[in-house]
């Protein structure tokens, strides 16, 4: 359901003219009038993408993400913000321009599809009138929310979350310092986090979902702190927000924590999220500054009443199942899931249930965090959110193969 390379973007240029300046004539050597010169011929080009399962069992809308520098690599000028994806049928499949870096130039380009068992399918990219998505075609969803003393809260059309920002730390009726992560759960697969917050009364399933979820100053559903003596030390709430893109397909957004005292250590953290549609999971990357070496951090999950944990090796994850409000609100399963490989040290606390890894010196520590609630009637017992968990580790261990190629 996941793929996503990191991925940065090579310059381009588009062909064109100063406004105001005489239509030039031919310069030496170039095509004769009437007749398609490079740029038309780059423009006129098609791409042939490639995607491949590895796997012996199915992926349902697998996300593929282009780079645009390949996409340039392999037709030098193309046209990539007037480019369309179609499928075999030569029907045009949503399409998604994604500015990773903050720049306001495109970076990749992504869409989603339906892979069986080990099956290859081919799309063309071509430059023509891209399809501007209509309002229910958006099913990720991200924004900073000043009215609710500034939480930060995204969802896709299964999963919805928030974190707290700094208002919430000097609220008067209920004040609030922690950086966990905070889940709602949802039977819909609409956006609903704006209605939510007009209606202000997200803790009462109206149908469509609540928030149930308790996290205080636990880490919530996927939250962090670095691990140092024998004990976890956590960050205040984020200090500011950025969204990079927001939809159709793809959310990726990046918060900012303050320096904090972490041990021996001060170290600070820039987080980045990526939701794409159709998945239980959010991949976080969390960047830290301030370390020498490589530092120890505890990956965490809410501690609550009558839930069972279980710690799996052979997947590199940590999963949750637990009751909502006494099981009043049906069961929730929560889960971190680390790339194939990664020791996961196990020290739960009163708080939570607690995994640590080491963040790299440089570069993000990746993981991912998830949750799935069983009245949303995909996944229905601690059984099913199990092989959920298990499936998404053996994705990340096999992303799909892509290809390029210009068509003859």
């Amino acid at each position: 359901m996941i793929s996503i390379p990191v991925l940065k973007v090579a310059a381009f240029v588009l062909a064109g003219s100063l406004p105001g300046a005489a239509a030039p004539g031919p310069a030496p050597g170039s095509a004769p009038q009437g007749t398609a010169g490079p740029a038309a011929a780059e423009n006129a080009a098609v791409i042939s993408i490639t995607v491949a399962n590895p796997l012996a069992t199915a992926r349902a809308r697998e996300t593929v993400s282009l780079s645009l520098a390949g996409v340039l690599k392999t037709v030098p000028g193309f046209d990539v913000k007037r480019s369309m994806v179609v499928d075999a049928a030569g029907k045009e499949i949503l399409s998604q321009l994604v500015d990773m870096d903050g720049d306001e130039a495109p970076d990749e380009l992504v869409f989603q599809t339906d892979l069986g068992a080990k099956e290859t399918k081919t799309f063309k990219l071509k430059v023509g009138q891209r399809h501007a998505p209509a309002r229910d075609e958006y099913k990720v969803y991200g924004r900073f929310v000043r009215e609710r003393h500034d939480d930060f809260a995204w969802e896709n059309d299964l999963v919805a979350h928030r974190v707290y920002g700094p208002a919430l730390e000097t609220y008067a009726n209920e004040p609030l310092t922690s950086s966990g992560v905070d889940t709602w759960v949802k039977r819909v697969s609409k956006l609903v986090v704006n209605d939510w917050y007009m209606t202000d009364n997200y803790h009462h399933d109206a149908g469509e979902g609540a928030d149930f979820y308790s996290v205080g100053k636990s880490r919530g559903c996927g939250g962090l702190g670095v691990w140092a003596g024998g004990k976890l030390h956590v960050s205040k709430n984020f200090t500011s927000s950025r969204v990079l893109a927001n939809g159709p397909i793809r959310l990726v957004f990046e918060l900012a924590y303050a320096p904090w005292e972490a041990g021996p250590t001060r170290v600070a953290e820039s987080k980045r999220v990526i939701l794409d549609a159709g998945t239980q999971f959010n991949r976080i990357e969390s960047t830290f500054t301030g370390q020498k070496g490589t530092l120890a951090v505890g990956l965490g999950i809410a501690k609550h009443p009558d839930s069972t944990v279980k710690v799996d090796a052979r997947s590199s994850s940590m999963r949750v199942w637990e009751p909502l409000e006494g099981g009043k609100s049906g069961n929730l399963g929560t889960a971190i899931v680390a790339p194939m490989g990664t020791k996961l040290e196990e020290h739960h606390g009163d708080l939570d249930y607690l995994v640590v890894t080491g963040a790299p010196a440089s570069g993000p520590l990746v993981y991912y965090a998830g949750s799935a609630w069983d009245r949303a009637g995909r996944i229905r017992d601690a059984a099913s959110w199990a092989a959920e968990v298990q499936g998404l580790a053996r994705r990340l261990a096999a992303p799909v193969n892509i290809s390029l190629a210009m068509e003859k």
